[in-house]
């Protein structure tokens, strides 16, 4: 696993959902789009095509998990945020290879690169919130390490 290949794959597939949530585009459109005009950099396909298909199809359970910390219904939030959201929700949920630190740093950047100027703050609340109820005993044999 190359990480700035993994960083690329979830920079571009933000941008994909950033697509599917506002156009409503079925994704396998989206991805041919993509790969044929988008991606520029190096990038982990297979990891894009994992979160372009899967985050759509845990939706549902994926905004759950952020429903009890936000203070606004999820229609509200900025669709970008929003996006940046799942796309994290979903490495933390079901991607447990990867440590919930990295999941958070990843996107942040995110945030800090699209979003809105303090969105940052506002995906980190969240998220902190979110990674503290998934990734429980991860969070506690990390804290136990300091």
């Amino acid at each position: 696993m190359n990480p700035t290949a993994r960083r690329n794959a979830r920079h571009y597939a933000l941008q994909a959902m950033y697509q599917w949530q506002v156009s409503g585009t079925p994704t396998e459109e989206i991805e041919t789009q993509f790969i044929a005009n988008q991606i520029t950099k190096k990038i982990d396909l297979d990891y894009f095509k994992e979160l372009l298909h899967a985050i759509p199809k845990q939706q549902v359970e994926l905004d759950q998990y952020m429903k009890p910390f936000l203070k606004r219904p999820i229609q509200e939030l900025d669709p970008v945020e929003l996006a940046i959201l799942r796309l994290a929700i979903y490495e933390l949920a079901s991607r447990l290879d990867i440590p919930y630190r990295v999941v958070l740093n990843e996107a942040l950047e995110l945030a800090k690169k699209f979003g809105s100027v303090e969105g940052y703050k506002f995906v980190n609340g969240v998220l902190d919130q979110v990674a503290r109820k998934i990734r429980t005993v991860e969070i506690a044999a990390d804290t136990k390490k300091r």
